[in-house]
């Protein structure tokens, strides 16, 4: 009723999750830096948490649809209550294969024959795993276990799993100990910040063909935030009611009095503060990546501290152990302009090696027909390793080019923050000198 009486192509605020209205708040922001970071890295696993109605399917719609599916075929799960078994049967039927008749061995080599054909045909396998805090014990080692397939020394399926708060603590159970040890960055999503309301309504309004009308005041975007806290799917219910009001009493003008009778009539909190997010276990003595970005208070004295150390009140990335064969790519002394060269000739060495052993190779086979009589080399063996070789140099390639990007994304972040940074401290000059 309300997009009608007020010209909007659509309801922007509905409570379905819709990828078309997504918003990068800062948290969310956080959020696909880590999943691009894992994306970078190719293997592991990701864990996203957050509240109910925080935006974590909205998040993973947004994600999906940035996803060139040429290079990386990508399936999602919403879980339920599953064990192991049932959940080998979702990956399965998730990535389209057949799973009624088979055992579960069978099923376990359909899906490791897909990920090893989508490998040959250049594509990378990503399996998301939503409401993560529904699985069993025995579904998430199951889990565990096909992120073990491999070919050519590379991770043929990467897993993010997604999940409300109680999951971190569910991951902390001891016989998830091997999993542990393999996920290579968390993070979780909290509350838009007030001064993010306005834009985040402004924002879906705007998509949805809103040409101001209403208009809201900023006293009314504050009376939001005060009775929803910033979590999305409350600002949307409260939001959507707000406009129904309006759109019954044919407003133009919406301001704290309409909010706080919609909040009247719903019975809500008029000052709802979530509860700040408490340390897990699964953020202690774990070796995982860790992005931190945070607002200092209007009266916290920020120091800037050396770039990508931790903890920090403003973007970081602080690189650690992900498991026994992983290393820190970056040197923790070298700046991030250095960092960032520095992987490249990493990358560009390993691919240079790689490039003068198929060489290599190429000239034993050629030189094969005229060896002595009784040849040393199996061409059967030889063309495999040739296989293994140019697929290990494709991944190589295609890795360096998403850990370029996710790194310029990070670089951005830091100039930003040392931008914004000058400016707070040349108000800070102008407000003494006055």
């Amino acid at each position: 009723m309300y997009d009608q009486f007020y010209g909007l192509q659509g309801r922007p605020f509905q409570l379905t999750p819709d990828p078309h209205y997504y918003f990068e708040s800062a948290t969310h922001r956080k959020a696909l830096s880590y999943l691009g970071y894992g994306l970078a890295q190719g293997e592991g696993f990701i864990v996203i948490t957050g509240d109910i109605g925080a935006g974590k399917t909205t998040l993973v719609g947004h994600l999906m649809q940035t996803i060139d599916p040429s290079r990386l075929t990508a399936v999602k799960i919403v879980s339920t209550q599953v064990e192991g078994d049932d959940m080998l049967r979702l990956a399965a039927q998730s990535f389209g294969l057949a799973t009624e008749g088979f055992t579960k061995a069978a099923t376990l080599q359909q899906i490791e024959g897909y990920l090893h054909a989508q490998a040959r045909a250049g594509r990378r396998s990503l399996l998301i795993v939503d409401e993560g805090q529904n699985l069993g014990i025995s579904a998430i080692e199951e889990l565990r276990m096909l992120s073990n397939f491999q070919l050519g020394g590379q991770s043929l399926l990467q897993i993010f799993l997604l999940g409300q708060p109680e999951f971190r603590d569910l991951l902390k159970s001891p016989e998830l100990e091997q999993l542990r040890q393999r996920v290579i960055a968390t993070h979780h999503l909290e509350p838009m910040q007030q001064r993010e309301v306005e834009p985040y309504i402004l924002h879906r309004l705007g998509i949805a063909g809103w040409i101001g009308n209403p208009a809201f005041t900023p006293a009314a975007f504050s009376a939001l935030y005060t009775a929803t806290g910033g979590v999305p799917r409350r600002l949307n219910a409260l939001v959507s009611r707000v406009l129904l009001l309006g759109a019954i009493e044919q407003l133009h003008e919406i301001d704290a009095d309409v909010v706080a009778a919609v909040v009247a009539d719903m019975g809500l909190d008029a000052d709802f503060m979530p509860e700040p997010m408490k340390p897990s276990v699964l953020d202690m003595d774990e070796p995982l990546v860790e992005m931190v970005v945070a607002e200092p208070a209007p009266d916290e004295q920020v120091v800037r501290p050396a770039p990508f150390a931790a903890p920090l009140t403003e973007p970081a990335f602080v690189e650690a152990q992900a498991g026994e064969e992983d290393e820190n790519i970056f040197d923790p002394d070298a700046e991030p302009r250095e960092r960032l060269d520095e992987l490249r000739r990493d990358m560009q060495d390993e691919i240079a090696a790689l490039r003068a052993e198929i060489a290599s190779l190429r000239a034993v086979q050629a030189h094969a027909p005229f060896a002595a009589p009784a040849p040393t080399i199996d061409p059967e063996a030889l063309k495999d390793c040739f296989t293994l070789i140019e697929e290990r140099l494709s991944t190589l390639e295609f890795r360096a080019e998403e850990q370029d990007a996710a790194l310029r994304r990070v670089l951005t972040l830091l100039v930003e923050w040392v931008e914004r940074e000058d400016r707070m401290a040349d108000v800070g000059q102008d407000i003494a000198v006055a």
